[in-house]
């Protein structure tokens, strides 16, 4: 999908017919599954054509019609030159990595990321030779402090995981060209529907797809979209060499979610909205961080640099670790569980599940406190959410507080 191929229609119809071009055989509505692992040839030369670079499939490994479809639509949303659809978020995140860092390269990344990132980072980069520094990249001053004359990339999630602090694309950006990196921006929290990357500067984007593109709980996948054609070319070749391609079929269970995505979002974003304002009047709540709020550090960055601040929401119970743990024993219609941006509400405890394999010492740093609850809002009906949570948190056993003592995260 080349860019600017969508650019006449708004991002709620790209969602609904991007992938489709050319149509699909027979008239067909819905992208066909392409299930198979390899592709025929009418002659020996052909073979040898494709194999030299022209068009055509071969393997599905190398490329197959059902991925390219997803790869396109996700492109186009996205605004970037090309997409490579991933077999997991982490197959992205790895592939990107892996691609633009060479031993004794260096990395600068958000402190407060999705976990895995930070250990594949800090535990297995470095056997490899590649060293990276993890700091508060909402603070652009802490990024310059850590850039080395070896930094080749910045690498930014905003909003971040699980703390929903925000980062100034267009900051960053200006950073790591000044320096002759590459700012790859994890963009799965918002989706390219409330903030697009590209327009502020940025190289790479990636998502995992698992959550809100997909948006049911039903399929592990990952996207790579670059910014230029010599980005994709870079890339392309490690992600074939490393294998993590997606299956045909994964690829539209992907792209039938991806139809819904933007009235999945308004949704959610509607619920997260009004949770987080009830939420941040509540006695048994020390802070709410949520970037539709006022009182976010970065609410004026969220409207200068998205669209909408999205359904994600963290915050803390009085009570600390104990009291946080019981609230979320106690819910019964969110449920409890890891991952996000499906169509019912997850909520999750991150020091000791999607972050528990960072050091203590680095959540610390990086601000995943204990008392921390990530609430990632689905499209249920609010005032049943409203009440779950009320319920929930009413068990927790702990006395008011006035709303003047509480603190923001």
């Amino acid at each position: 999908m080349k860019k600017g191929k969508h650019s006449t229609y708004r991002p709620e119809t790209v969602v609904i017919h991007a992938g489709l071009e050319p149509p699909p055989p027979h008239g067909a509505v819905s992208v066909p599954i392409y299930q198979t692992s390899t592709f025929s040839f009418e002659s020996a030369d052909e073979g040898a054509a494709r194999f030299s670079g022209a068009p055509g499939y071969k393997y599905t490994r190398l490329g197959n019609p059902t991925n390219c479809a997803l790869q396109d639509a996700v492109c186009a949303l996205e605004g970037g030159y090309a997409g490579l659809g991933t077999a997991s978020g982490m197959a992205a995140v790895t592939t990107v990595l892996l691609t633009f860092l060479d031993s004794g390269s260096h990395m600068i990344g958000t402190d407060a990321v999705y976990g895995p990132t930070r250990v594949f980072g800090t535990r297995d980069l470095t056997r490899f030779g590649i060293e990276s520094s993890w700091v508060p990249t909402e603070d652009v001053s802490a990024i310059r402090k850590a850039i080395r004359p070896e930094t080749r990339m910045i690498y930014i999630e905003t909003p971040a995981n699980p703390t929903i602090k925000l980062s100034d694309l267009k900051a960053c950006a200006e950073i790591a060209h000044e320096i002759n990196a590459v700012l790859v921006v994890d963009n799965t929290f918002s989706t390219p529907l409330l903030q697009r990357p590209f327009e502020y500067g940025a190289d790479v984007v990636l998502h995992s797809m698992t959550k809100y593109i997909n948006g049911h709980a039903d399929v592990v996948a990952g996207m790579i979209v670059s910014a230029r054609e010599e980005m994709h070319k870079r890339l392309a070749p490690m992600l074939e060499h490393l294998g993590g391609t997606m299956d045909p079929h994964q690829s539209w269970l992907v792209l039938r979610g991806l139809r819904t995505l933007a009235m999945r979002v308004e949704k959610a974003q509607e619920n997260a909205r009004r949770l987080a304002d009830w939420l941040e009047s509540h006695p048994k709540v020390t802070w709410v961080s949520y970037p539709g709020l006022a009182s976010h550090p970065q609410h004026e960055l969220m409207k200068r640099q998205m669209s909408g601040p999205g359904s994600m929401i963290a915050f803390g119970v009085s009570g600390g670790l104990q009291a946080g743990k019981t609230m979320i024993d106690e819910v019964r219609l969110c449920t409890r569980a890891v991952s996000l941006g499906g169509v019912e509400t997850l909520i999750e405890h991150p020091a000791s599940m999607t972050h528990a394999s960072m050091a203590p010492e680095a959540r610390a740093e990086a601000g995943i406190k204990d008392e921390l609850v990530r609430l990632a809002v689905g499209c249920e009906a609010y005032e049943d959410l409203r009440l779950d949570l009320e319920h929930a948190l009413a068990t927790t056993g702990i006395s008011e507080i006035s709303k003047k003592s509480k603190t923001r995260g």
